[in-house]
């Protein structure tokens, strides 16, 4: 089941204060720091496709893959409002990160905003890892974050309230999560209230997102034999991870 396909039309809104233009400069030092001569990207897991459209403008050519048609829609409709250069650099198409195989090898791959924790088994861990493996050229960088154990056990998730509007609509989120610890999951349950400020009229969607997390000695076991493991570090710093590390990032080579 695709968990994004209700509410793909309020993400960007959902996310606008994301510090997408930071995240994408963070990416985009981290591939001129471990793979310089890099020119093209496959990004698994791409959204409606802020990140992709932020490191185009870097001049990498990017292909961005998603399972989510929706997410897709959004993305493929902005190609139209950038310059034609631009727009060249950029490609989506959808497919499951698990099984996607688009015969083409890439510099660099990249998983950005917890996908890899969407991967909530060993098998689906495994499958999206040789997915990357497959789209690699040999010495290529794999970049990819997570939700990082140590910090959700020390610091638990707790419910969360979201509200957010533009000119047309209103959106409160409330988020309530049930953990699972011998499964290294937490289901976050949404309910999501979309008012139109128009008419008045207010829906109401529920989704689940199972979200797994993960810890630095698994993460090794599972890219050792097909990756050389490069980098851990907190998500857009350079500090070490600790226990209020909510979010890591891995760089791999293959």
């Amino acid at each position: 089941m695709n968990v994004f396909g209700n509410y793909a039309r309020y993400y960007d809104l959902l996310y606008r204060d994301k510090d997408y233009v930071g995240e994408a400069q963070f990416i985009h030092r981290l591939i001129q720091t471990y793979a310089p001569d890099a020119e093209n990207i496959l990004e698994l897991g791409c959204g409606t496709g802020n990140h992709a459209v932020l490191l185009a403008k870097e001049r990498y050519q990017i292909h961005g893959v998603d399972f989510s048609y929706q997410m897709l829609q959004k993305a493929s409709d902005r190609l139209s409002q950038f310059p034609t250069e631009l727009a060249s650099r950029l490609e989506f198409s959808q497919g499951d990160i698990r099984t996607v195989r688009l015969d083409k090898q890439y510099d660099a791959v990249i998983s950005l905003f917890h996908v890899i924790s969407y991967q909530t088994t060993n098998e689906d861990l495994q499958a999206a890892f040789a997915t990357v493996k497959a789209h690699l050229k040999p010495g290529g960088v794999f970049i990819f974050d997570c939700w990082y154990g140590s910090a959700v056990l020390s610091d638990r998730p707790t419910v969360r309230i979201k509200r957010l509007e533009d000119d047309e609509i209103s959106v409160t989120r409330i988020a309530e999560p049930v953990m699972h610890p011998n499964d290294n999951l937490v289901d976050v349950n949404y309910q999501v209230f979309i008012k139109d400020k128009n008419t008045g009229a207010v829906e109401e969607l529920q989704e689940t997102h199972q979200m797994r997390y993960l810890f630095k000695p698994e993460v090794d076991l599972l890219v050792t034999p097909q990756f050389e493991s490069l980098e851990c570090r907190e998500w857009m710093s350079e500090q070490k991870p600790g226990f209020s590390t909510w979010s890591v990032y891995f760089v791999v080579r293959a």
